[in-house]
């Protein structure tokens, strides 16, 4: 217990590394009091009324970091940006010159940032109006005249957008990724309330399979702690080579491939993916035309959070999201080549091709096990729900997930930090 204090301790010595971690620590605190600043006009008893009857929307909560359920100024959270974000990489496969962009380095990805910065407007503007749709069609929220109207979507998209921001100052002036923090917070700043809500329903007998419930989320976050640290180490040789009078060269090295490349982003694409059939199908269920309605009100059944299919979608999409953003981020022949530049080669394996297609072999089996443990742990909430009959933990798995990667990333950029200036790291 001395150690993990002595090494806070260090970290706080550090001039820089205490001002990043006072700088997230204030926009956590911004955001927490955005959060539960609500926009006019609603019946909040209503509403909180409607999110603990609905799994969809209190899913949609947990995310947005309990801003929906208070209807506050960033209500539709950062579901827009990770949309957003989407679209681009999805687009990034499909155009070449798009593709050519994100070869550019810093410059290239600054601009997909820019281009993805704009778009997320008009989506936000889009999910703002089908809210406030939704709220309506549940008589939360009365019919209000097009000023009010435009005025709720533009304060609703502002604060999308500056909870985009925020991000992007955590990324830049605090510690860790900006985006998968503020998300963190907010299931964080949610859960005592879930919990909460939990277990002053639960009775002698549900106590024991909340008792269970807990050991197996002990093990869930065991679980996820391994899969992110494993990884597949593969020997790589160099040559000895003679420059002038010295010698270099001729020391054998591993490249870690890590079991889960993609971290916990997956998890977050696939999630704000499946839930859209849902809000776009009580969206439409709202028009006149009695056949479209009807698609939509089937669609909605089709994908209710409990549902097999809603399930099944979500396991292969998280599946998908994973070799998808896995490929994004780690690419073959650019390893490969700089292997080759150095002089290094896998034993068995000639160097350039043959090399690439060694590690993409290596990497496309090991990422099956990951994703496939992603999955899992992205439906095992609703699993758990029938063998316990707690419907108020349904959500807890996603975020525990989201939780545990986001702390192991965050642990780890400190370690890297305090490591560069001469400190004992937090996991020694």
């Amino acid at each position: 217990m001395n150690k993990y204090i002595n090494s806070i301790i260090n970290a706080f010595k550090s001039k820089e590394l205490r001002q990043k971690l006072i700088i997230t620590a204030f926009i956590f605190l911004v955001f927490r009091i955005f959060a539960h600043i609500p926009l006019p006009g609603v019946n909040l008893i209503k509403l909180r009324s409607l999110f603990s009857q609905s799994e969809f929307l209190g899913l949609l909560d947990i995310f947005s970091g309990g801003t929906l359920a208070n209807f506050s100024v960033m209500a539709i959270g950062l579901n827009p940006y990770i949309n957003a974000s989407i679209i681009l990489q999805l687009l990034t496969m499909v155009f070449p010159k798009l593709e050519e962009l994100s070869k550019e380095g810093e410059y290239g990805q600054e601009k997909i940032n820019q281009y993805t910065r704009l778009l997320t407007i008009p989506l936000a503007a889009i999910q703002a109006v089908g809210m406030y749709a939704l709220l309506k069609s549940q008589n939360i929220i009365g019919l209000l005249p097009p000023l009010t109207l435009i005025s709720m979507v533009v304060t609703m998209t502002t604060g999308t957008i500056l909870l985009m921001w925020f991000g992007e100052l955590i990324s830049e002036f605090g510690v860790g990724n900006g985006i998968s923090l503020l998300i963190f917070a907010g299931i964080v700043g949610r859960l005592p309330v879930v919990a909460g809500q939990a277990f002053t329903i639960v009775n002698q007998e549900m106590l024991v399979n909340a008792v269970i419930f807990i050991f197996l989320a002990l093990l869930v976050v065991a679980g996820i702690v391994f899969i992110n640290e494993a990884v597949r180490q593969v020997p790589v040789h160099y040559a000895k080579r003679i420059r002038g009078n010295r010698m270099y060269g001729g020391s054998t090295t591993y490249l870690p491939l890590r079991l889960n490349q993609a971290g916990v982003i997956p998890i977050i694409f696939a999630v704000s993916i499946v839930l859209i059939p849902s809000l776009v199908g009580k969206f439409v269920a709202l028009i006149p035309n009695k056949f479209l309605a009807g698609i939509a009100g089937g669609i909605v059944a089709v994908f209710n959070t409990n549902g097999f299919v809603y399930n099944l979608v979500y396991f292969l999409l998280v599946i998908g999201f994973t070799y998808f953003y896995t490929a994004v981020t780690f690419n073959p022949q650019k390893i490969a080549g700089e292997i080759q530049k150095y002089g290094g080669f896998i034993p068995g394996i000639r160097p350039g091709s043959p090399t690439a297609q060694y590690l993409n072999y290596i990497l496309t089996r090991i990422t099956l096990a990951g994703a496939i443990f992603l999955g899992l742990v992205a439906i095992l909430p609703a699993l758990m729900k029938q063998a316990t009959g707690i419907a108020s933990l349904t959500i807890g798995g996603t975020g525990i997930l989201i939780v545990v990667a986001v702390v192991l990333e965050t642990v780890k950029s400190i370690e890297a930090q305090l490591l560069m200036r001469n400190y004992e790291g937090f996991l020694k």
